[in-house]
């Protein structure tokens, strides 16, 4: 069976070849009727847009590349990849755009990234995860528009971002567990070459302000094997502590883990609190007292932000949203 053509299209359509091609390539000018007239016919006809072919026309590809700055293991362990794939799958099929996920774990993956953007295989870039210092940010931002769902350290005019306040949802977490009387609150930090570890951290120490010692604070790397670790090493250091602010709900789970095992009691013992609202949150026992980032509308301003810039915006702002907290029973 013959694969209908554009030609076809047009026929069926009652219009001209070149307003079909107008429309399928994105143009704004195209009549009501005409749009509605094309767009029948495109169903009735089976067509499918040639890729290849509209590319060469439109210097687009039709394509945009979500780079994950973590090992592999991660985006099958945190519940927040999920919700920001689902969201950026979602947003682009809207505008009829396909995504590339692509990780840069390690030097040879950061490479790897690079020459595939720079050999014009995207239209745009959706960075997640960045580190301190991440030559992605610079080496993308200068060839494509890219964007981050996250804050980027000491990269700001370079990249624009969606983000949660996370020193402001640390705040609201060190609070509320001061105002349960606790005295001895620790912290489970995120890695400190993430803005999310050292903005939490931050937002602790504006609460506990000296009481929040070294001695107390343990760092993890957002994963749940490094919350059991960290945890350890806490009640190693500091075996009379009361309460515990956990930079992630992952984390949180492997804090819970560790207490459990050392026969402390959540929350008569220890208070834990976690950072994220993820599935996580209301599934360990007891459910997490966290802070709620609303991470799908993260998701969908990052997206904004990308849109914008492929649609050819010269400079957008970065968006920060307020946290929440979500009072459960671990604390």
């Amino acid at each position: 069976m013959k694969r209908p053509t554009i030609h076809d299209v047009a026929a069926a359509a009652g219009v001209s070849r070149g307003t079909v091609s107008r429309l399928l390539n994105g143009d704004r000018y195209v009549s009501p009727a005409a749009r509605s007239a094309i767009e029948q016919a495109i169903s009735e006809t089976g067509y499918v847009v040639n890729r290849a072919a509209r590319s060469l026309v439109t210097q687009r590809t039709g394509t945009i590349v979500m780079v994950l700055s973590e090992p592999h293991e991660k985006l099958f362990e945190d519940p927040n990849y999920s919700t920001l794939i689902r969201v950026a799958i979602r947003r682009l099929a809207e505008r009829d755009l396909s995504l590339v996920m692509m990780l840069s774990g390690d030097e040879g993956d950061r490479e790897r990234v690079v020459r595939y953007v720079r050999g014009g295989h995207a239209d745009g870039v959706l960075l997640v995860s960045t580190h301190a210092g991440d030559p992605l940010v610079s080496a993308l931002g200068s060839v494509t528009p890219a964007v981050s769902c996250g804050a980027v350290i000491g990269r700001e005019s370079v990249i624009p971002y969606a983000t949660a306040d996370d020193r402001l949802g640390a705040r609201q977490m060190a609070e509320y567990l001061v105002g349960q009387g606790r005295r001895r609150i620790a912290m489970i930090t995120g890695p400190m070459d993430t803005p999310g570890g050292i903005q939490r951290l931050e937002g602790f120490a504006d609460v506990l302000g000296r009481k929040a010692s070294s001695k107390l604070v343990a760092h993890g790397d957002w994963t749940q094997a490094s919350g059991e670790r960290a945890m350890t090493e806490l009640l190693e250091r500091s075996p009379d502590l009361d309460a515990v602010f956990v930079a992630s709900d992952l984390m949180a789970a492997g804090a819970l883990t560790t207490l459990r095992a050392a026969g402390r009691s959540v929350p008569d013992d220890v208070a834990v609190g976690g950072f994220d609202d993820s599935s996580v949150a209301t599934s360990t026992l007891p459910p997490l007292t966290t802070v709620r980032q609303p991470l799908a509308e993260m998701a969908n301003r990052t997206m904004d932000l990308l849109l914008a810039l492929i649609d050819g915006a010269k400079q957008v702002e970065p968006v920060i949203l307020p946290t929440e907290l979500v009072i459960r029973e671990s604390a």
